[in-house]
């Protein structure tokens, strides 16, 4: 099995400091760029799983970096350039401390909450008598706060803008942008056979602009179900085929784990880590039409700091 980077430790030129996210290391460039490397690490219920999933990164970035240039049209986004395959270089930008989450369908989350006899998600109102995987009729924002370690929290609109954690007129922009992300997501996915079901956006601003920053629409911020019989098996009352990693927290709980602290973290068999890199490559095939090729390295630490140094050394 190919080898998964689970841990970076670059010294760039200028370089400030580094954020170690869940999955992304975010290396700052003398507050003018960030350099985002997208390892292999796997998370669920906000929780990294021990075991690496290898071209997991490579699928990440190179899905982000499809979308964001297919949506650059609707909101400017970080991306400057993608030096690595694992790596995307961009503009620093200041964070909004919430994520904006929008939902189609009544799946993951929202139907836990829903099935726990809840109507209501960070404020917004779910129709009484609705089925799991149903199509909302019309999306809905359920946005999180950001947090560094742990749970992300649901949160309202009106605390979000009571609170200060965003202006009003800047929260409505984020609501504009988001929905028209999500439309131009469903679109895409759509004329790829998938439907967009649900997914995240963060956003970013710089000298009083607007960015999308990180990813967009890949199977860590998304979740997709095909479109092919997903009518029949709502008939049937037969679970969608989808292609998330809903799949990766099915596993997890059938093992005995939902993220709480009193549990073990099961070990990942080898065979099925070797699935998941599977079903990572598929989507990224199905979502973008493109063939993956997967980028062969014995040495993978020294490729990614060979590249994004020598890019890095034009922009400086």
């Amino acid at each position: 099995m190919a080898q998964a980077v689970v841990k970076t430790d670059f010294n760039f030129p200028k370089q400030k400091n580094v954020y170690y996210g869940k999955v992304r290391d975010v290396y700052n460039i003398d507050d003018q760029f960030l350099v985002m490397v997208v390892s292999d690490r796997i998370s669920a219920f906000d929780v990294v799983l021990p075991e690496g999933i290898p071209y997991k990164g490579q699928v990440l970035n190179q899905i982000a970096d499809k979308f964001l240039d297919a949506t650059a049209d609707i909101v400017p986004n970080w991306k400057i350039m993608v030096p690595d395959p694992m790596v995307t270089i961009g503009h620093f930008v200041e964070p909004y401390p919430v994520e904006m989450v929008v939902r189609g369908y009544l799946t993951g989350h929202a139907w836990r909450e829903y099935k726990a006899g809840k109507r209501e998600i960070c404020g917004v109102a779910m129709p009484e008598g609705m089925k799991e995987h149903q199509r909302f009729p019309k999306p809905i924002l359920t946005p999180t706060t950001k947090a560094h370690e742990g749970h992300d929290e649901d949160i309202t609109r009106e605390e979000i803008i009571n609170s200060g954690l965003v202006v009003k007129e800047e929260y409505e922009r984020l609501e504009e942008y988001t929905l028209a992300l999500f439309k131009r997501g469903t679109e895409i996915a759509e004329k790829m056979g998938l439907i967009l079901v649900d997914t995240k956006y963060e956003f970013g601003k710089k000298e009083g602009q607007i960015y999308l920053i990180d990813e967009i629409h890949t199977p860590d911020s998304s979740r997709y179900f095909y479109l092919k019989g997903y009518q029949e098996r709502q008939d049937n009352n037969e679970n969608q085929k989808q292609l998330s990693k809903e799949f990766v927290r099915e596993w997890l709980m059938e093992n005995g784990f939902q993220g709480k602290e009193e549990q073990q973290v099961p070990e990942m068999p080898e065979e099925f880590v070797s699935l998941v890199t599977d079903r990572y490559i598929e989507l990224f095939e199905k979502i973008t039409g493109d063939k993956f090729h997967k980028v062969e390295a014995s040495e993978v630490i020294e490729r990614i700091e060979q590249n994004v140094t020598a890019k890095l050394n034009d922009l400086l």
